[in-house]
């Protein structure tokens, strides 16, 4: 089974940016191997344009920010895209609603693999650029890593720890690749 963990996110706008953070993080920090083969990707904000990349996958899991009514900055989600919490909304940044529509596109189509989205809220700044994260997102994203390497593992993904390098070191360096 070929498998696609997605960091989706805005890198210059603080904790919009936690899905690439995250996903490098896991890049950085884990080895995964068995009979599956997982892949690693920042998305960014490419939405549409990850399209056929997302087909391509038997099976994905989205870290992203997310919105939710009543939600507070730094609570975490875990859910199947087909079976998306009415308290979801979204809404929040440009590139959530577009990830959304493209994951509807998809969906639309008939190709859509079975998703898993693991989402956090965020702070949503304005204007100004920023590679640092919030304590709240910090402290979110520590539950995001494990429920990211249990639900690998629960598809069968043999996962080891192998560096132990830090979130807002690597967020901060996103901006060059990983």
């Amino acid at each position: 089974m070929k498998i696609l963990v997605l960091g989706i996110g805005n890198i210059l706008f603080g904790d919009e940016g936690i899905g690439v953070h995250l996903s490098n993080l896991l890049k950085l920090n884990y080895t995964f191997s068995g009979e599956h083969c997982v892949e690693v990707v920042d998305g960014g904000t490419m939405a549409q344009y990850l399209i056929p990349l997302i087909t391509q996958y038997d099976s994905v899991l989205i870290i992203d920010s997310i919105d939710a009514k009543d939600a507070k900055i730094g609570d975490v989600y875990f859910f199947d895209f087909r079976a998306i919490p009415n308290q979801i909304t979204w809404a929040g940044s440009a590139h959530e609603v577009e990830m959304l529509q493209t994951l509807r596109m998809i969906e639309m189509l008939g190709d859509l693999p079975p998703t898993k989205i693991l989402g956090i809220k965020p702070f949503v700044i304005g204007e100004n650029p920023t590679f640092e994260l919030t304590e709240e997102v910090k402290n979110g994203a520590k539950l995001m890593e494990s429920q990211a390497i249990r639900y690998l593992e629960s598809l069968g993904v043999q996962v080891s720890k192998t560096s132990h390098q830090d979130l807002q070191e690597i967020a901060r360096f996103s901006y060059k690749g990983y």
